[in-house]
């Protein structure tokens, strides 16, 4: 299928500053996505390329993950200049081209914008370390050591260790949430976010239509520095690395999560509301507050348009159980919250291996969360059924893998590059050795492998998507629960104006029964499931779902 417009046309998108609401976003890891130049690493002209490709799916926006001038230590969520792209990715004009391109083919663009922390090799944080008394001296979060030479306090740092990294030069520590090469930001600086909204205000100039920010929970830590307490054995959880990594050992409720931040996010909103159908979705990384802290930050129309959930990015399976107390949570804690979910992205692995999912679960869970009230991210390749990719020691490029190998093999598995062809070695992803290994199990996957196949897991998405997009109760309806054990789960979705529609779902490898409101619902056919109807009741085989109008 192709959708491409000849260049130059105007866009193909028509006003609405509710585009967000329900919306399928399309992230690209660009890195992985397609390289153009023959250096082994994707960049935005190759996205340029694939564009076409990503608009065939039926999405409404893409997501990129950050392009900017980074050392990419963390792969270019170090950022060290906020106003240019990475030499590796291309140029300021690659980005217009590609924005000028997106939106010819009616996609948005999302970027990922890295504001909790910079590079260490970012100007600002030079000359913050150059003095005690420069004018960006209290631009980050620096501290004295205590009288016995230990960090302030006891924060511990995402990637291991302490939070805090001593700096010979300036004579005090200084605050990491992530690596220790990512100083983070002092938000208590009124400069310092005034300098952050003039990048955001950059990029909107330049045309995006949004923003992914990173870690927004992170952006103000505790002014009095305070010792985290400790968090009982049975609360720990994580999405990522929980059994090695003492981070998950602490409650987080000095180092990130302040009530400041909300000052903030108006701000940014305020600016935002500056330009026409701009949207901002944040990540909140949080394990134990995630759902009150989503509530807060997208609370009316004055903070963000949606946050980004790790509810469904967990290790434990989908179940019709914790799905519902999920959706039942959320309503209660973030009633006038919108949410975005996703099963997959770059920092967990994909969730095609994580459930060991067969390929009618994969289209089940498809079907799953292509009903659900919120917004939807999609990552890229999930569309054709990737499985986490092995990737040697010797090839590993993560950082956090590399601090917590063997037991933790890092992030590396779900970021390797994207296979366009069968053709081996690297699957139309490059000419050259790519940064990281392509899996040979992912050939037989292909986009060209699976275009020609109209059972293929890649147009079973396209069929799905386009079911979401000519229903706009299913974008943006209201849920209600009706019946949900761990192997079933059924919910209507309702809109004023539109017909309503049933879901159930049958998330177990036995027949399952589920039940109607009432007779007067007609099925709906041809989306690829099997089901018997008899009267109200309708019979599912294993993995199996059951869509119907009324």
């Amino acid at each position: 299928m192709n959708l491409a417009l000849p260049i130059g046309q105007a866009s193909a998108l028509l006003p609405d500053p509710d585009w967000w609401r329900g919306a399928v976003i399309y992230q690209i890891y660009p890195r992985s996505y397609q390289d153009s130049n023959g250096d082994g690493i994707g960049d935005l002209a190759g996205i340029i390329h694939r564009l076409p490709y990503v608009a065939s799916l039926g999405v409404d926006a893409i997501w990129i993950s950050p392009f900017f001038t980074s050392p990419m230590l963390d792969f270019g969520y170090d950022v060290s200049n906020y106003r240019d792209v990475d030499p590796m990715f291309g140029t300021l004009g690659d980005f217009d081209a590609l924005i000028q391109r997106a939106h010819e083919l009616g996609l948005r663009v999302m970027i990922d914008l890295v504001l909790s922390h910079t590079s260490d090799q970012h100007e600002w944080f030079k000359e913050s370390r150059s003095s005690r008394d420069n004018p960006k001296s209290n631009w980050y979060v620096w501290a004295d050591a205590k009288p016995d030479g230990n960090p302030p306090n006891n924060w511990l740092s995402i990637f291991g260790g302490s939070a805090w990294q001593w700096d010979g030069e300036r004579g005090q520590y200084y605050l990491h949430n992530f690596l220790t090469s990512q100083p983070d930001l002092n938000f208590h600086e009124p400069e310092v976010q005034d300098a952050l909204l003039d990048v955001a205000r950059f990029w909107l100039d330049r045309g995006v239509d949004g923003f992914r920010l990173d870690t927004i929970n992170f952006y103000i830590h505790d002014a009095k520095l305070r010792d985290n307490p400790p968090l009982a054995p049975e609360d720990r959880n994580a999405t990522i690395a929980p059994e090695v990594n003492p981070y998950n050992f602490q409650d987080h409720l000095y180092d990130k999560n302040q009530p400041e931040n909300l000052a903030f996010l108006e701000r940014f909103r305020s600016l935002m509301n500056e330009y026409e159908d701009i949207a901002a979705v944040g990540e909140v990384g949080d394990a134990q507050y995630g759902l009150e802290i989503m509530g807060q930050y997208t609370e009316g129309n004055k903070r963000m348009h949606m946050c980004y959930s790790f509810d469904f990015l967990a290790p434990n399976p989908i179940t019709g159980t914790r799905t519902a107390k999920v959706l039942r949570d959320f309503a209660q804690i973030a009633a006038e919250s919108w949410s975005c979910w996703a099963f997959s992205n770059h920092d967990v692995m994909r969730h095609a291996s994580r459930w060991n999912l067969s390929e009618t679960e994969i289209r089940l869970h498809l079907a799953l969360i292509m009903a659900l009230r919120g917004s939807v991210c999609l990552y890229q390749g999930e569309e054709l059924g990737l499985t986490e990719a092995y990737v040697s020691f010797e090839e590993l490029q993560d950082p956090y893998g590399k601090q917590f190998w063997p037991k933790y093999k890092g992030r590396d598995g779900c970021r390797t590059p994207m296979p366009w062809s069968s053709d081996g070695p690297n699957g139309g992803f490059s000419d050259a050795k790519p940064w990281l290994p392509v899996a040979m199990e992912h050939l037989a996957r292909s986009v060209t492998a699976q275009e020609a196949d109209e059972d293929s897991t890649l147009n079973f998405y396209r069929n799905l998507i386009a079911f979401r997009r000519m229903r706009k109760v299913l974008a943006k309806g209201t849920l209600t629960l009706l019946d949900a054990s761990d192997d079933v789960l059924t919910f209507t979705r309702n809109m004023e104006g539109e017909a309503a529609i049933f879901c159930a779902f049958n998330l177990s490898a036995t027949t399952q029964i589920a039940r109607l409101p009432s007779n007067d619902w007609a099925e709906i056919v041809g989306l690829g499931f099997t089901a018997e109807r008899q009267e109200g009741v309708i019979t599912l085989p294993p993995h199996q779902a059951f869509f119907a109008e009324n």
